[in-house]
């Protein structure tokens, strides 16, 4: 095994160890992946603003999202089919969140259902909803997520219709994996992950699974015909007054569209493009953020995700004035390498990255971070003037 010092080492190990099509799904993007690139490029081209002879000691990365202490503000985001990438991916990721002490967000679409990863955690975690037309599924699942104690809803809102993924389509996509020759081939080489999924406990879409009478390999397709094409903010409206409790809104990359959802009275907003993953060209996450931050104007807490490889990457986002971040990707190539233990290593990668830089830029305290210590271009702000 070699030593990690970083997220980067984590991906060669992740895609020797992983059948093609899971690892295509986490590292693509749509139609040119432009989107997809811009989202960690862009984090690039903000400078660190480097101080000395300054105290750095007694430092602190501790924080809160939606009123939740953390350790960082850092959440693993919402991934579909982590399950896919290692053997109860779920619960593995849930569990290395929990120890860490920073959310963690169950996908609607998981292997691992809500129950599952609710009897192996011993703290809530957040639910990510999405809207379907099937009313009956989407108030069980809503109900379902109660049950299980679930601390905050975050409602995704930038998947009514799915953008192209080249990669999916021309790898086929399902869970489980459709015996092609292709796949077949591919799998032969990925001995040890197909050993460990013997022993998994799911390894079709568990929130799914007895709600519909189908071939299990047909429900992504299910899933494509149900999202709601005539989702608006009333409907969103009715489903936070029939969760009750902290709801976040992700999806946000417009300012009328962040505006739109304050106004709903959610906890908080995500600044996010879905990784990449629907509208090429649109902006990336981080480029958009000032633009949001200008609209909102502090009603409501403004997190990001979508290209957050490094602690500085989190770094730069909070000094920008995010109040909190998610990765996807970065643990979900620790997963895929070494299963709960990778997850763990990338959250440590993660936060001493954060540590250091937060230090080296003259900070003691994530509270005590601004626009101060960052060098960012011009086109940044007012990005939609």
């Amino acid at each position: 095994m070699p030593v990690i010092t970083c997220i980067e080492d984590l991906k060669p190990i992740y895609k020797r160890r992983v059948p093609r099509m899971f690892y295509d799904y986490a590292e693509s993007g749509s139609w040119t992946e432009q989107t997809f690139r811009e989202n960690s490029s862009d984090f690039e081209k903000i400078y660190l603003r480097q101080r000395v002879a300054v105290d750095m000691s007694g430092r602190s990365t501790q924080s809160e999202m939606i009123g939740e202490k953390v350790a960082m503000p850092v959440a693993l985001a919402p991934v579909g089919m982590t399950g896919m990438q290692s053997a109860n991916g779920e619960i593995k990721a849930a569990r290395a969140a929990e120890k860490f002490g920073v959310p963690y967000v169950l996908s609607t679409m998981s292997v691992n259902s809500i129950e599952d990863v609710a009897a192996a955690t011993s703290k809530p975690f957040w639910f990510q909803l999405y809207t379907m037309k099937d009313e009956d599924y989407l108030n069980r699942l809503i109900q379902r997520a109660k049950d299980a104690n679930c601390s905050a809803l975050v409602i995704t809102l930038d998947l009514q219709i799915v953008g192209q993924r080249h990669k999916d389509l021309k790898n086929g996509l399902s869970v489980p994996p459709a015996l092609t020759a292709s796949s077949i081939a591919n799998l032969a080489t990925k001995w040890r992950w197909g050993i460990e999924m013997l022993g998994a406990k799911r390894r079709h879409l568990g929130n799914i699974v007895g709600h519909i009478d189908t071939d299990p390999s047909k429900m992504l397709q299910w899933i494509g015909e149900q999202f709601d094409l005539t989702l608006d903010w009333d409907r969103v409206a009715k489903i936070k007054e029939q969760w009750g409790g902290k709801v976040i809104i992700k999806g946000i990359i417009d300012p009328e569209d962040a505006k739109l959802a304050a106004q709903t009275g959610a906890d908080a907003i995500v600044v996010s493009n879905h990784g990449g993953r629907q509208l090429d060209g649109a902006l990336s996450s981080i480029r958009a953020l000032p633009s949001i931050l200008d609209a909102v104007g502090g009603q409501i807490e403004v997190h990001l995700d979508s290209g957050i490889r490094s602690g500085q990457d989190v770094l730069k986002a909070l000094a920008m004035g995010a109040t909190g971040t998610y990765i996807g990707r970065s643990y979900i190539y620790g997963l895929g390498a070494m299963g709960e233990a990778g997850v763990t290593k990338s959250l440590e990668v993660i936060h001493k990255e954060l540590d250091v830089s937060m230090a080296l830029c003259g900070r003691r305290d994530i509270a005590s971070l601004d626009k101060d210590i960052l060098m960012i271009p011009k086109d940044f702000e007012g990005s939609w003037q």
